[in-house]
């Protein structure tokens, strides 16, 4: 049975600064190249066959760094793994969202893409790679939106609510044809020396 390790990038300016990344392709900085550096030798330990990106830069150069420590081969990016499109959103700051729409900003239609379609297209990325590969071991680096919607559409029973770290990994596989998490978040390689 296939494991499915997601990833989440490292770290941007733009995630510092509190923007809503969305479909912005907003680089690494600096200490996202060091934690997914740091993620990388966390790997280095263990099997994986496989690395899938998103295709926005802040994960593919995630993955990059990844792939070039472990000499796992990242061979595919996909589309259905991209991060959440926020719409007019894009670009700001809480803060700049509550002084433009106010404290109700979330009740507005701006554009955003819906929460259950996100979690469509991540739940459909799964069950499609989790056939595909059913025998390996798969590094998947993609974003916080669709991780934390799609958990919650695949396992409610468990997942309310989601908090993704960067370069968080979390562990998926299937037992008895339902989805099982056996890690969740676990950012231990940014804390260990």
């Amino acid at each position: 049975m296939a494991t499915i390790g997601l990833i989440r990038h490292g770290i941007t300016d733009w995630n510092v600064q509190g923007k809503a990344q969305g479909l912005s392709d907003i680089p690494l900085n600096e200490e996202g190249r060091k934690q997914a550096e740091r993620l990388a030798n966390r790997l280095c330990d263990e099997e994986w066959d496989l690395i899938i990106s998103s295709p926005l830069s802040r994960a593919r150069e995630t993955a990059r760094i990844i792939a070039s420590a472990t000499g796992v081969s990242l061979t595919i990016t996909d589309d259905r793994i991209r991060e959440i499109d926020c719409g007019l959103i894009e670009g700001m700051t809480e803060e700049e969202r509550i002084h433009k729409w106010g404290e109700n900003w979330r009740e507005l239609d701006l554009g955003m893409e819906k929460f259950e379609d996100v979690a469509a297209r991540g739940t459909h990325f799964l069950e499609e790679t989790y056939k595909r590969y059913y025998s390996q071991k798969l590094l998947v680096v993609c974003h916080a939106a669709l991780i934390g919607l799609t958990l919650k559409r695949l396992m409610p029973h468990i997942f309310q609510t989601t908090y993704i770290e960067n370069t968080s990994l979390t562990l998926l596989t299937k037992e008895q044809d339902e989805w099982v998490c056996k890690l969740y978040n676990c950012t231990d390689h940014l804390t260990s020396k």
